[in-house]
């Protein structure tokens, strides 16, 4: 399994996802904004990814504090906690895993413990969310290989894989979960621009997998659904609001429009921590817009004339009513969302309490 990222001593290993797959180079972040700086310059990305990150970064960050009291110490964490909540802000498992080390902060300052006593708590948090973080994704992939038939030629839309996850993946999952049942899958990866996700890394992790994995411009997805070479759509995402809209890297409604036109199932691969009742629709999830450059320039060759006007959204919302189902490492959500959602939701706060 791939290691996106990990704890090495006193430091957090990560895989510098812009390098790949030209070259494989490990970044090594010492303190917390190190770690901030990694997740908003998307040296790692992917929202159940990001959401690891920030709580090891968190627990980085106050393993090294020096603050003399609990007073100042809560302090530090609370700072640290709002630098990792500004980096990106359409990610839900961003705040989850954050909220999720507040409460663990919370429960060792009320039991009196010492700075040093906390940060080792918190410490164990992070581990913690990492390693479930994994576990879930095999989980969903088990449940999710139900959903692909053998023989099937998979589309899938940016990266949701090992990349994308503390390890394994949510929608790769599923594939790899296929592949493991002795199933032959074919996987049709679209390039996924302006950060070209799809043609980068997921072909690199599927391809060292030995899974057949072919690469497409973001244009083909619908001449090849019309010509009847693509069986199902499985895709990531970011966010998934109460009704069951969607936030996904942005091109995915694209792809859902077209999976729906063609009578092709379109399916969402993603943990129960992506779900976000808070949330009631699409209209309401916040989306990213990075910098110009990532559409203006490839490297250092200009790709616009200077003048033009760049819109840089890095996600969009699939309405649910393109989704036939949300795979989850509990089970297949179905429509209609606002009650299988919240049904699922109750699964999170049991897991919670």
């Amino acid at each position: 399994m791939l290691p996106t990222l990990e704890w090495q001593g006193d430091v957090i290993v990560m895989v510098d996802q812009r390098k790949l797959p030209g070259q494989e180079i490990y970044v090594r972040c010492r303190t917390a904004p190190e770690v901030a700086r990694a997740i908003r310059t998307m040296i790692i990305r992917g929202a159940p990814a990001i959401g690891v990150a920030a709580a090891m970064g968190i627990a980085l960050g106050m393993r090294r504090s020096t603050a003399k009291g609990t007073r100042q110490f809560a302090v530090e964490f609370q700072k640290t906690c709002d630098m990792m909540a500004a980096t990106r802000p359409t990610a839900i498992n961003l705040f989850w895993a954050i909220d999720r080390m507040k409460r663990t902060f919370a429960e060792g300052a009320h039991a009196g413990e010492s700075p040093d006593e906390l940060a080792a708590r918190l410490e164990n948090e992070a581990r913690a969310i990492h390693d479930e973080d994994v576990a879930s994704c095999r989980a969903m992939g088990r449940v999710g290989a139900a959903l692909v038939p053998d023989g099937a030629r998979v589309l899938t839309h940016c990266n949701a894989g090992a990349l994308a996850t503390a390890g394994y993946g949510s929608a790769l999952g599923v594939i790899r979960a296929a592949v493991e049942q002795g199933k032959h899958v074919a996987v049709i990866a679209d390039e996924t621009r302006p950060f070209l996700q799809g043609a980068r890394l997921t072909a690199w992790e599927l391809l060292r997998d030995g899974i057949k994995t072919t690469v497409i411009t973001e244009s083909m997805a619908g001449p090849l659904m019309r010509a009847g070479d693509i069986d199902l759509v499985i895709v990531g995402a970011d966010r998934i609001a109460a009704n069951g809209d969607t936030a996904n890297k942005i091109g995915t409604y694209t792809v859902a429009v077209l999976a729906h036109a063609h009578e092709l199932p379109f399916y969402i691969a993603a943990p129960l921590s992506t779900i976000d009742l808070s949330t009631p629709d699409g209209e309401h999830i916040p989306i990213e817009e990075r910098d110009q450059r990532e559409l203006t320039h490839l490297g250092s060759s200009r790709l616009t004339p200077v003048g033009a006007t760049i819109r840089n959204p890095a996600f969009d919302v699939t309405p649910h009513r393109y989704i036939a189902g949300i795979i989850t490492e509990k089970g297949i959500i179905r429509p209609p969302y606002t009650e299988s959602l919240r049904d699922a939701f109750g699964i999170i706060e049991s897991a919670r309490h």
